[in-house]
């Protein structure tokens, strides 16, 4: 029976290959000189540059260098599913191939995740080489968000270098571009056991950054979505059919009065259709019940659903 290696790395990609060869280089020193059974797993997200060719070139010399090619970009939330899913060691960590991360820092996470008995571990970049206005002010903003939405204390929710016990990615399902959020979709699985540790950033040497700023707006609806989605994902019904009572309570209150009113009060008044409190409550009671069949319609979603994967892989080595 073949046996799984202790680490698994995993590192998504998108147009980098002149960061690869260094990227290697250093990681398989780190992993050998701690004595590491390990492999590394490239998912190569739809790269127009020669980042596929030099995987392919790499992994016929190194017997635990895998690579996954997506036949388009997808983004990094797919790319990093799916090395999830490819991935067999006990440990799972992840890197950026932008050199930004440092896989020095893995042999101290993982004995941080062994002797505290975690379920991931996050990096922090505390001191990090980025625009203050542009990157680090509105980062803050951002991971001060996700602190007080989740409850999970720790202070940089993107960080690119994690490591995770098996078991964790294996349970987790990491959709749209919710790779912001892996400590939170891990903890609504049950993995609360989530620490941090201060880790370096390094400057970029190559190219240029793959995000535009669009990601922190983006990252923001994130965030509620999971709030949603940790409230009621369970129960849709138990936030639409609230409103929907209100609204068809409302509306049926406005209903009875304008109704009173006409026959017992104002009986010469105008006519009920040409009162302003007539069109609130038929406005009330179509939303409330709308809610109603959207609350209805979620609940059958979520009890037929079945999960599929939203990315093609073009390639696997």
């Amino acid at each position: 029976m073949e046996k799984n290696p202790e680490i698994s790395i995993v590192i998504p990609l998108f147009n980098e290959n002149e960061s690869l060869k260094e990227l290697i280089k250093t990681t398989q020193n780190v992993m050998d000189i701690h004595n590491y059974d390990y492999e590394i797993i490239f998912i190569d997200d739809g790269s127009t540059d020669k980042s596929w060719i030099s995987i392919k070139e790499i992994s016929k010399k190194y017997k635990n260098i895998f690579g996954v090619s997506f036949s388009k970009n997808y983004g990094k939330s797919q790319a990093l599913h799916a090395g999830f899913e490819k991935a067999k060691g006990n440990f799972i960590f992840t890197l950026d191939a932008d050199l930004q991360d440092s896989p020095h820092e893995i042999p101290l996470m993982h004995k941080i995740l062994l002797n505290e008995n975690l379920d991931l571990i996050s990096g922090w970049k505390k001191k990090r080489f980025d625009s203050f206005f542009f990157k680090n002010m509105p980062s803050k903003l951002f991971n001060w968000a996700a602190r007080k939405v989740s409850g999970i204390k720790i202070h940089d929710f993107n960080c690119g270098i994690k490591g995770y016990r098996k078991n964790v990615v294996k349970n987790i399902y990491v959709y749209g571009e919710m790779h912001r959020y892996i400590p939170v979709l891990a903890a609504q699985q049950g993995f609360t056991k989530i620490s941090e540790k201060v880790v370096k950033h390094q400057a970029r040497k190559y190219g240029k950054t793959k995000f535009g700023n669009d990601r922190f707006y983006k990252g923001f609806l994130d965030l509620i979505t999971i709030w949603f989605v940790q409230k009621f994902g369970k129960r849709p019904m138990h936030f639409f059919g609230v409103w929907g009572t209100i609204m068809l309570i409302l509306g049926f209150g406005f209903t009875l009065y304008t109704g009173f009113d006409k026959l017992y009060l104002d009986t010469s008044g105008r006519l009920i259709t040409e009162r302003p409190q007539f069109f609130i409550a038929l406005t009330l009671m179509l939303l409330g019940s709308q809610f109603f069949i959207a609350g209805f319609l979620g609940e059958i979603i979520l009890k037929t659903q079945k999960r599929t994967k939203n990315y093609s892989i073009a390639e696997t080595i």
